[in-house]
């Protein structure tokens, strides 16, 4: 945060006797109302002011606040005047713009206001959660689409009433060290022309109506990708964990938020991460979203020529340098997920790869049997074995990969995972789905959205929030929930449950009084102790699975009070 000069030169006599007669505990209750640029201030009078200041602020912190204003400029003001009411130093910030707002100029007020040393991100999300700054209402808010026809040339139209608003995170967390770190592609000339604000709204109006994608709309998104670009994910590896290392002494963060576009292929990224990171790492975001960001320090990780930044991930390392008697920060991942299986385990038999169209056609068999089962056969016996539940189900794959993998020179590995690949369609000969990365060998499950079972394992998600709650200890202290984020995929919503707010629910009744903001996500990043993901076999419990659809992952964000505090 920007903030007044340092300087601590000696007050006048007769104000440093005035000083004098305020006692610590006086003092400390007037500087503890100031907002936090007055709070700034208060702290370079003298240093007994300052250690006064540092008492009030000896805790973690999260500030989090909605403007709808029609105004950009207003909308920020809103929202930074709410967010620094009270005393906090921002360590991070996030900001989250409908897409009527133009993001450059959203990212370049906020950071102008927080200043050059604060990491901040600004990204275009499917939608935004959080408290209204002026009615202190909770809302979850998705942006509304229209479609003129069905001629692929015909964009997708906004509403106006509903797109202009603003959400902003801002963050305090002694202890630790904030920093984004990007991860950047090579840049190629045939590709500066596809608008990947076009796709975005594409592959939010598909979630947004949760139907089987039919082969011609899925044309029109993928058509959009061309070849793909060369995305340097052991750099961005690499770089985190010595990032970690310089700040902790250890390559893996205490935690990473992170975001990308829809052309960073974050299931090769997540599966690099998830192989080089401690089990204990977290890590959540949007991996479909446009984003600016600022990585508030002088480390050379920006875009270099010929290079854009494809994701960006925020990282949160404890420091070794921290004072002793530091609060301990925690991070924990929860999910709830809106995916049912449904039929059988198939067996994928033959494997056809479309890069440039970023789709995959295969035909399977049914584990155990023999016989090659075309695309049209199996959808069939997909809908056999669903019935008449659902109307229009939108199906996926979850595919169990096994892959060899490696960073850099470090050793070689295996790691088995879960992806999910979108159904799009069928002939009699192949099934379509989306992405790539499929092999001759796997093993997949078809799944299907089902508002019943979100609902369920939002009251799953409930009652581990309350378990939390009542019981969770540390050392002796019980753990204090301070804040927490949630990342929900834009099929959800009021329109996939049928009332306001159910994915808000679980963490507003076990903590009211703790911050909670979040988005309507692309694609939901979820790594951590994330409990059962399905009802499945043990066996398939084990699986990692960091990419989720129709879930709902929970950023839950704790500390233990030291001695004293």
């Amino acid at each position: 945060m920007a903030s007044p000069s340092t300087s601590r030169t000696a007050p006048p006599c007769g104000i440093a006797a005035t000083i004098d007669l305020i006692g610590e505990d006086l003092l400390q209750n007037i500087v503890a109302r100031l907002p936090a640029f007055s709070f700034a201030s208060a702290a370079c009078v003298s240093r007994s002011w300052n250690l006064v200041c540092d008492r009030v602020l000896c805790r973690p912190k999260l500030s989090s606040s909605c403007s709808f204003s029609s105004s950009l400029e207003v909308a920020v003001e809103d929202v930074l005047n709410k967010v620094l009411s009270e005393p906090i130093r921002p360590h991070f910030a996030i900001a989250s713009v409908g897409p009527l707002f133009d993001l450059h100029q959203a990212h370049q007020l906020i950071t102008a206001k927080l200043g050059s040393k604060v990491p901040v991100i600004t990204n275009v999300p499917s939608g935004i959660i959080g408290r209204d700054v002026f009615s202190d209402e909770f809302k979850e808010i998705q942006w509304e689409l229209t479609e003129e026809d069905d001629d692929p040339g015909v964009p997708l139209l906004l509403s106006e009433s509903a797109n202009r608003a603003i959400m902003l995170i801002v963050g305090f967390l002694p202890g630790l060290k904030v920093e984004a770190i990007p991860l950047l592609k090579e840049i190629e000339a045939r590709n500066l022309m596809i608008s990947s604000f076009y796709i975005f709204f594409y592959y939010s109006y598909f979630h947004l109506r949760y139907v089987s994608l039919s082969f011609k709309i899925n044309k029109r998104i993928h058509t959009c990708y061309q070849e793909p670009l060369a995305v340097m994910i052991d750099k961005f590896v690499i770089d985190i964990r010595e990032y970690s290392t310089s700040i902790s002494g250890c390559r893996s963060p205490a935690a990473i938020i992170m975001f990308s576009d829809f052309e960073a292929g974050m299931k090769s990224v997540m599966e690099k991460m998830d192989f080089a990171m401690s089990p204990d790492t977290v890590i959540v975001g949007d991996c479909g979203c446009q984003f600016l960001h600022s990585n508030g320090s002088s480390r050379d990780t920006s875009a270099t020529e010929g290079h854009m930044s494809t994701a960006v991930a925020l990282v949160f390392a404890v420091d070794k340098n921290k004072r002793h008697g530091t609060v301990e920060t925690h991070f924990n991942a929860v999910l709830s997920s809106g995916l049912s299986p449904v039929g059988p385990t198939y067996k994928a038999a033959s494997v056809r790869e479309k890069h440039r169209d970023s789709m995959t056609w295969l035909t399977a068999r049914r584990e155990g049997l023999r016989e090659n089962i075309d695309g049209e056969t199996i959808l069939n016996q997909v809908y056999d074995e669903l019935g008449d539940r659902i109307q229009f189900p939108t199906f996926y794959i979850g595919v169990t990969k096994r892959r060899k993998c490696s960073i850099g020179q470090d050793k070689v590995g295996w790691v088995t995972s879960l992806a999910f690949h979108e159904v799009l369609g069928d002939n009699q000969e192949y099934l379509f789905v989306g992405d790539v990365g499929i092999k001759t060998g796997d093993l997949f499950r078809f799944y299907h959205s089902d508002s019943n079972t979100a609902l369920s394992t939002n009251t799953d998600v409930s009652n581990n929030l309350k378990c939390f709650k009542q019981g969770s200890t540390s050392r002796g202290h019980k753990k204090e929930v301070y804040g927490g984020l949630v990342f929900t995929c834009c099929g959800r919503g009021e329109s996939f449950f049928g009332k306001p707010n159910i994915d808000s629910s679980p963490f507003l009744n076990n903590f009211p009084d703790a911050t909670l903001a979040g988005t309507f996500c692309g694609g939901e990043i979820g790594r951590g102790d994330l409990g059962a993901y399905v009802k499945e076999s043990q066996q398939q419990k084990s699986v990692r699975c960091c990419l989720h659809v129709y879930s709902a992952v929970y950023l839950l964000m704790s500390y233990t009070p030291s001695k004293g505090i």
